[in-house]
């Protein structure tokens, strides 16, 4: 059994624009100032029974439960934990015997935080977004379009990572910002290796994926961000490059389709407010397509194609 680490007292990180108490041992955040209670925190993620948060589940016949009396969303990751959002404030992480640690966390980092976002009045989008010139710009996609592959070009050019996986958008007197996630990239073998990286140095996620963790403290960019554009990645078999604004209509599906973990939307209620957002933010920014062969490693290629878009370059129609 791989019991979950606790620490003695809490320890404050930030990531997304938030500070967050934690006993649970984050080492992928950041610290927020000294680290120490003395931080105040927005959120608190805390230990529960599995046991008890299993019953309530198994009490609503699913896997997924929100409660709006009291503001609390419940959900289960099968052999790995119950994690509790009371409030958008309180996480409660219940790990289930035998779960691997770091799959637990890989968990509370990504869908949990994800739902807390949406929770709080934030769009979460799947993807990367890097910093050109003082702009954010987001690769959108399925997993596996090449995201966090195309941001790690631009990071190995010399630009700086804003967020990895989940892309948190907030409003900033009105006009969208990126929130900073935390320095770290998940990156294939492959994409490690299209790179020119070895892969000794890097740990894997955890042991059922063959993706790696690559620290990128030097590289980060910890303040929030205005979100210039977004690219969705499309793949082609003509073995071209090239970048296509999107009408209006395809512009807002972009922002639609790739909000992460989208599918908890209907169960948090959170259609009407999705919309409204996704609609708000994609009429402030540049939506694109950016197409790329389906074959051979070409991040390097179009990395040039949007730094060229985004400095004045030709737009396509």
């Amino acid at each position: 059994m791989n019991d979950l680490e606790i620490a003695v007292r809490p320890t404050v990180h930030r990531a997304f624009g938030l500070r967050i108490s934690s006993r649970i041992p984050l080492p992928e955040l950041p610290l927020s100032g000294d680290g120490t209670e003395r931080e105040t925190a927005d959120i608190v993620v805390e230990t529960a029974d599995p046991v008890r948060l299993r019953e309530e589940l198994e009490a609503c016949g699913s896997n997924f439960a929100f409660a709006r009396q009291g503001s609390r969303f419940l959900f289960l990751i099968p052999g790995t934990a119950v994690y509790s959002i009371e409030e958008g404030r309180r996480i409660a992480v219940a790990p289930l015997p035998g779960a691997d640690r770091e799959k637990v966390r890989v968990y509370l980092l990504g869908t949990c935080l994800g739902a807390l976002l949406m929770i709080r009045g934030m769009l979460p989008l799947h993807g990367s977004a890097v910093v050109i010139d003082g702009k954010a710009y987001a690769f959108l996609g399925e997993s596996g379009a090449g995201k966090s592959t195309l941001a790690a070009a631009f990071v190995r050019m010399g630009h700086r990572l804003a967020s990895d996986d989940v892309v948190a958008v907030g409003l900033a007197d009105g006009k969208p910002v990126v929130l900073p996630s935390y320095p770290q990239q998940k990156l294939w073998r492959e994409s490690l290796e299209g790179l020119g990286m070895e892969t000794g140095p890097y740990r894997p996620i955890f042991r059922e994926t063959g993706k790696f963790a690559v620290p990128v403290a030097s590289r980060f960019s910890s303040e929030p961000v205005p979100l210039a554009g977004a690219f969705e990645l499309s793949k082609s078999d003509r073995g071209t490059i090239g970048v296509r604004q999107l009408n209006n209509l395809d512009r807002l599906r972009v922002m639609l389709q790739h909000t992460y973990r989208n599918t908890l939307i209907p169960r948090l209620g959170l259609e009407d407010w999705h919309f409204r957002t996704a609609a708000g933010i994609a009429a402030q920014i540049e939506v694109c397509r950016l197409q790329r062969p389906s074959e051979g490693f070409t991040a390097g290629q179009l990395a040039e194609a949007i730094i060229h878009f985004a400095r004045g370059g030709e737009r396509g129609a």
